[in-house]
């Protein structure tokens, strides 16, 4: 499974145009992160976020990306409307990322 994090908008967006996102494949982890990180996936996917959510102004956004075969998963939400899934989700990827 290859998970996708990529984030823009909030204060710097007119400076920072082009952050390249960040990838992972989840071969390459230990069997426990892996198993962790499906669980927290799985988390996400079934808390969707409310239609009706708030938006802010320079808000940062998260779309997070799965490939899992023919599968294809895409989520996003903003730090002004986010579900505790998704956000306990891309705190976990966030950690992998500064580990890397």
């Amino acid at each position: 499974m290859k998970v996708t994090l990529e984030t823009y908008g909030g204060l710097a967006a007119v400076t920072d145009l082009r952050r390249p996102p960040k990838v992972l494949d989840t071969d390459d982890l230990p069997e426990t992160a892996a198993a962790e990180l499906s669980d927290l996936l799985a988390a996400a996917v079934a808390m969707p976020l409310d239609e009706q959510a708030g938006r802010a102004r320079d808000a940062m956004s998260y779309a997070i990306t799965v490939e899992d075969g023919d599968r294809l998963t895409a989520l996003e939400q903003s730090d002004a409307a986010m579900t505790p899934a998704f956000a306990s989700l891309l705190t976990w990827l966030k950690k992998h990322f500064a580990q890397q």
